[in-house]
């Protein structure tokens, strides 16, 4: 049996070294020439210790933006002008085997979610491994830690009913942990420690996750080729929804996050991400070498690490073993939060897993790119508290005759010079926050394939005009709540780490408001601060007030199922898969199964049920 259909050689280490310097000047020439931007339009008249504050609050409010402007920029150059962009930022994925060889094993570990949900992807992605010829040396666990006696009786029978059912039963497996220690990672690491040895790989999925056969063997295909690749993360899409705010996230986290990923794969190699799910994980070294420790101290940051993959991904990284993503879009999805305030619940548990790398960040034994991505995760959200730090010292010094009264206001207007300058910061800023997004809709625009997968030129810009207003409105209440959450932590705040809401639901106003009074309060009362004593600063807020005045409405009217069918019926921020069930892939295919095909594509995320 052939082991390789193509062998392809990765960068060197010096192209690699290269690649990550440049990177790397980029974003500190560009953190940089703001910072001092800033600096500069707020010392015109001398430099106070208020003045001091906001430059430091911007300087550590803009790391992330940078970079995700540089990444989503190279990784549009690379799939507008690229003759091969896969092999500019994947060339391992040529070595990928023609017949699959290991044993595998798909895993989903689930703690009280919806019955129906689960077996759904469940048994969608077993289907299609057997309608394409594909199962053979696949076993299926499904892995319970759920605690509610009526959802675990439900697993039960409903398991039971597809073994009875299944031409091979003893390949599906069902089991139930009395307790959840550890939570997800505790969950897999029992999976890891009882069924490890007897299989080569494991690919996880998440009870919101539908993978296709062919998606699930190309990735497995892919590691027999490459030895030393020990996790390969698929670029995982969203799926078509009832919901409006789901409908129109996904359809800009789709287009944001094919340029974003090519371009941080070009730098990143093999010290890539890993997102806990859609994943395929080699066993061996894994279980050598990623068991995770519990952390000093008490929760929020102390205990059980909560965000596992990018701690998983860079001890592999340190046990000497590749982690890669493969950014080929077809046959990996995931579900998107139905609502606003699913999506900050979701968000917040992120968080704090987040923060915990606190204390892992300096540990012996990663290596540098371990730590970087360990940093990234940490500065994900670190950015909102300084910005709305910035936002409301600015408002004080603006009350107080600051930078921005006094001198620099005459007659209402900012003085020429600084309005100019300030005005190119801003318009730089923005564009930047919005690249990733704004870069993939022009690729999707260029790339004809991609063009005709989404309905057209007019369906891609009016779905991209529909989420930037989206995107505009919904980013100021975030940012607030990121900020509180983060400052919480200090003081002991944390979330409980449940199931998750996935289904549509509406969210009376009355809930709304009350979850984002906050947010309100602060976007009046700015309102009406700088209406009285800085009018001229009023329409440079403008954005930032409006997103948060709105908050409540805009929770509302996106949860509203009225909201969700008018979208659908417009045809507005439709996928691929919603249009015609097709598959977009931009990105060189890899060299096919024989008998690959028979994509089982789920629809939509059905079971979301509109209240």
């Amino acid at each position: 049996m052939s082991t390789v259909s193509t062998t392809m050689k990765t960068p060197t280490r010096a192209r690699m070294t290269a690649r990550r310097a440049a990177f790397a000047l980029l974003v500190s020439g560009t953190w940089t020439a703001a910072t001092v931007t800033m600096l500069h339009l707020l010392a015109v008249d001398g430099l106070n210790w208020g003045e001091g504050a906001l430059t430091a609050c911007f300087a550590l409010s803009i790391p992330m933006v940078v970079i995700g402007f540089w990444n989503s920029a190279i990784g549009t150059g690379i799939l507008l002008f690229a003759r091969d962009p896969l092999r500019s930022v994947a060339p391992f994925a040529a070595n990928a085997v023609p017949w699959r060889q290991g044993r595998v094993a798909i895993v989903m570990p689930i703690y009280n979610e919806d019955v129906e949900r689960v077996f759904r992807h469940l048994r969608g992605a077993v289907a299609s491994l057997d309608a394409a010829g594909l199962s053979e040396d696949c076993e299926v666990f499904l892995l319970s830690d759920s605690t509610d006696p009526a959802i675990r009786a439900a697993e039960e029978a409903r398991f039971a009913d597809w073994r009875h059912a299944d031409g091979q039963p003893a390949r599906l497996h069902y089991r139930h942990r009395p307790d959840n220690t550890g939570f997800k990672a505790g969950n897999l690491w029992d999976f890891v420690e009882t069924w490890g040895d007897d299989f080569e790989y494991m690919v996880v999925l998440d009870a919101d996750s539908a993978m296709t056969g062919e998606a699930i063997d190309r990735l497995v295909r892919v590691m027999d080729g490459n030895p030393r690749l020990g996790i390969l993360q698929s670029l995982a899409v969203g799926l078509p929804a009832d919901s409006a705010f789901a409908r129109v996230f996904q359809f800009g986290m789709r287009h944001g996050m094919l340029t974003h990923t090519v371009g941080a794969a070009w730098w990143q190699g093999d010290s890539g991400p890993y997102w806990g799910h859609n994943a395929a994980v080699r066993l061996r070294p894994f279980r050598e070498a990623c068991k995770l420790p519990v952390l000093p101290g008490k929760p929020p940051l102390g205990g059980h690490v909560l965000s596992h993959d990018q701690v998983e991904a860079a001890l592999m990284r340190a046990h000497g073993y590749e982690v890669r993503v493969l950014p080929v879009e077809g046959g990996s999805f995931e579900e998107m939060p139905p609502t606003v305030p699913d999506f900050v619940q979701r968000d917040l548990r992120w968080c704090q897993g987040n923060m915990q790398y606190l204390q892992l960040i300096g540990r012996r034994g990663f290596r540098l790119l371990g730590r970087v991505q360990l940093s990234l995760a940490i500065l994900m959200y670190l950015g909102a508290p300084f910005w709305l730090l910035f936002m409301l010292l600015g408002l004080g010094q603006a009350m107080t005759g600051g930078p921005f009264g006094g001198t620099l206001v005459e007659a209402g207007a900012l003085d020429a010079p600084v309005a100019a300058t300030g005005i190119a910061l801003l318009v730089a800023m923005l564009g930047m926050t919005f690249a990733p997004k704004l870069l993939g809709y022009l690729h999707a625009l260029f790339d004809g394939e991609r063009r005709r997968g989404y309905g057209g030129g007019l369906r891609v810009l009016s779905g991209a005009v529909t989420e930037i207003v989206f995107s505009a409105v919904f980013a100021p209440a975030m940012m607030v709540a990121q900020s509180v959450f983060v400052c919480g932590l200090a003081f002991g705040r944390t979330v409980r780490w449940e199931a998750q809401q996935r289904d549509g639901h509406l969210v009376p106003v009355r809930d709304a408001l009350r979850g984002l009074w906050l947010q309100t309060a602060l976007g009046l009362a700015g309102g009406v601060a700088l209406t009285v004593y800085a009018p001229a600063i009023l329409p440079w807020a403008a954005p930032v007030l409006i997103g948060l005045v709105l908050a409540a409405p805009f929770t509302w009217a996106t949860s509203h199922p009225a909201a969700g069918r008018l979208l659908a019926r417009a045809g507005l921020c439709a996928s691929p898969e919603e249009r015609d069930g097709g598959r977009v892939e931009r990105l060189r295919p890899l060299p096919a199964h024989a008998s690959s095909g028979g994509p089982m594509l789920p629809a939509e995320a059905r079971g979301s049920r509109i209240e």
